[in-house]
């Protein structure tokens, strides 16, 4: 069981770079509740409890997280997380007699939690993983083993802590007409790690070799299925439409054009020739002082290499300029890289309306 939650951290570890992280920066608060499973556990009595090696049988329960964190806009993120889990053990075994249990078992725990959102290029889906770790909270409510085929009893009410661990698999769901609002969905295994040393009474009626003592808490593994909700608070709607233009009767040529270009590249697409070509038709049409040509990147790359790939646009596009006709003289070209965005976001974000060139006519 450790060496496959260790994989499991190597490989979380090697998430960010193997996919493409999910633009979400800033503050946010999430909460969740579902179905919480505790494995059999392994119990095991002090010398003066004069038991066996004994087990609770695994049983289904309920469990609730909150938390609350920040994301920097990479895909990852980091938060500070309070659960509680509840389960009703079923039997004790590892006696010569059948015992059932009654009572509750609560798991309340604090935890810090590192997770990596992704995106697979679905925007209605981003999944992510996570580890955490913290201190956990077991306490055993009333917990009694009764013996049927001989009148013993075991009851025990005490609190152990402990630190613990967590790994987290879950999607999220964006809500398109609430910004910043996700639903989501997630798998977490959960270890209290033991020994935790409880007390347990011999209650009245049981037989006199059987005393009072303590015993141990081992292998407390839960898994829950919970369903949940998250907000971040400072994701920006998405642009508006741009209104229709309203049809004139005799439109003066445009002085300002933009073309944009595919992720990472400087090539022109036929679209973008088609608007090189207007505007160098156009130019003949208006008088003019100067034609400028500015490149623009998104905020995806680091800030030099953006800086190069916005002159290597503009150079694209002057030298189409240059072809259609406008002499080479009366162009200058400048690139700006990821500053003057034409739509504000956060860094190492993809936006397709800021990897543009801007053609003016002066």
């Amino acid at each position: 069981m450790r060496f496959r939650v260790a994989l499991l951290a190597a490989s979380f570890l090697a998430l960010p770079v193997a996919a493409r992280a999910q633009p979400f920066q800033g503050l946010y608060i999430g909460a969740g509740a579902g179905y919480n499973y505790l494995q059999d556990v392994n119990v095991r009595p002090s010398p003066a409890l004069r038991t066996p090696g004994l087990n609770f049988t695994g049983s289904s329960g309920f469990g609730a997280v909150g938390s609350i964190g920040y994301g920097f806009g990479n895909g990852v993120r980091l938060e500070i997380e309070g659960s509680y889990r509840q389960n009703s053990p079923g039997h004790l075994t590892g006696t010569v007699f059948p015992t059932a249990l009654g009572g509750d078992l609560h798991s309340t725990a604090v935890m810090a939690n590192a997770l990596f959102d992704m995106d697979i290029g679905v925007p209605w889906l981003y999944p992510y993983l996570g580890l955490g770790a913290g201190y956990a909270w077991t306490t055993l409510d009333n917990i009694a083993a009764t013996g049927t085929n001989y009148p013993f009893a075991l009851r025990t009410n005490d609190t152990q802590g402990g630190f613990a661990y967590q790994v987290i698999a879950g999607l999220s769901w964006p809500i398109p007409n609430v910004p910043g609002l996700s639903i989501t969905s997630e798998y977490r295994f959960f270890e209290a790690l033991g020994p935790q040393a409880f007390k347990a009474t011999a209650v009245q009626g049981s037989p006199p070799t059987l005393g009072a003592g303590n015993f141990d808490l081992r292998n407390q593994y839960n898994h829950s299925v919970l369903l949940g909700v998250r907000y971040a608070f400072n994701v920006a709607p998405p642009p508006a439409p741009a209104p229709a233009p309203v049809a004139a009767p005799a439109p003066a040529p445009a002085r300002s054009y933009l073309i944009f270009f595919d992720w990472d590249r400087a090539d022109l697409t036929d679209r973008g020739r088609q608007i090189v070509r207007e505007a160098a038709e156009n130019s003949t049409r208006v008088q003019y002082t100067r034609i400028e040509v500015n490149g623009y990147t998104d905020t995806s790359g680091t800030p030099e290499y953006n800086q190069r790939l916005s002159v290597r646009r503009a150079q694209t596009v002057t030298a189409e300029l240059v072809r259609n006709g406008v002499p080479r003289d009366a162009i200058s070209v400048q690139g700006f890289g990821e500053t003057h965005l034409l739509v504000p976001t956060g860094n190492g974000v993809r936006e397709p309306q800021n990897r543009r060139v801007e053609i003016i006519i002066r």
